[in-house]
């Protein structure tokens, strides 16, 4: 069970990457917001980094940047979340933030 989640750890990395990119785009398109986009890109570009470090060079440090991003996005959904009490998308992604900060902790821990 344990190497199973050391296996798709940098899988769900890339789809967490993926989703944020998709998320940030979505709320260019929809509302406009040119903070959105920014930011979805600039976390998405860093999740990618992080998992082509994972899978390149280092499993443990692409793996802790992962950790260090996740822990970073389900703050800033998590804040955006309390601000609006929507939660679409804001609390689905604090959600997802943290199903991968503690996939990712545990993936690292093995």
């Amino acid at each position: 069970m344990l190497f199973l989640i050391v296996a798709i750890a940098p899988w769900v990395l890339l789809l967490y990457a993926v989703l944020v990119i998709a998320g940030g785009v979505m709320g260019y398109v929809k509302a406009r917001s040119k903070p959105s986009l920014i930011s979805g890109l600039i976390s998405g570009a860093a999740l990618l980094i992080a998992w082509w470090i994972t899978l390149s060079n280092s499993y443990n440090a692409g793996i802790t940047l992962a950790i260090c991003l996740a822990i970073a996005l389900l703050v800033v959904f998590g804040l955006r979340f309390r601000k609006t009490n929507k939660f679409m998308p804001a609390g689905l992604m604090a959600i997802v933030s943290l199903f991968c900060a503690v996939l990712f902790g545990v993936a690292l821990a093995v």
